[in-house]
């Protein structure tokens, strides 16, 4: 007699809103009593294989500080005509140079969540347009690493102290922000993405 058997266990991660899924199959056994392995080991088994999450650095506490400009990468958001080197940091004079990736987050294509910063109405505007990105649009990030593409699967507004967009979350998955609306600071536009390619 052939024996199948599928373990399905769901994690919720009620601290940070994930549902990780974890399946695992049973071998066969001929002839011999087999023993289904407890959710308790899937679950120790699937978070073991995880890698840990980053811890972003804080908010700097002096913005204007002399820091150096290091470039990161390029980044690309086809459908809003962006094409732009992009930095290390969230100092406003990083970002006065171009979008800055926030200390401590994910590296792009990286485990967790990649957060980058951006001006809309000032330095260039990168991220002018943020607001005109729908579901399933692309962010095209490439590095010494390689190219990684996101789809976008979201966007809202938020208050300008609202840290936790640089929070880290299970998969790869980038955020892009800048003030809002265009040419004032009173809230942040705020776009999600997670890596398809």
């Amino acid at each position: 007699m052939w024996l199948r058997a599928a373990v399905g266990t769901v994690l919720v991660a009620a601290s940070i809103g994930v549902g990780v899924v974890v399946f695992g199959s049973q071998p066969t056994v001929v002839g011999a009593r087999s023993e289904r392995p407890s959710a308790t080991t899937v679950t120790t088994r699937a978070i073991s294989q995880n890698p840990p999450l980053p811890q972003p650095s804080a908010v700097p506490a002096d913005p204007n500080a002399a820091v150096p400009i290091v470039t990161l990468g390029r980044l690309s958001v086809p459908r809003i005509g962006l094409d732009t080197p992009f930095y290390e940091g969230i100092w406003e004079t990083v970002i006065d140079v171009g979008p800055g990736h926030w200390p401590g987050t994910a590296e792009p294509g990286g485990w967790g969540n990649t957060v980058i910063a951006g001006h809309r109405s000032t330095h260039g505007q990168p991220f002018r347009h943020l607001d005109l990105l729908v579901s399933g649009d692309q962010i095209v990030v490439t590095t010494a690493s390689g190219t990684f593409t996101y789809a976008v699967t979201g966007s809202r507004v938020v208050e300008p102290d609202e840290v936790s967009i640089a929070d880290q979350r299970a998969g790869r998955k980038i955020t892009l922000f800048a003030c809002h609306p265009p040419g004032s600071a009173t809230h942040r536009f705020v776009v999600t993405g997670e890596l398809i390619s």
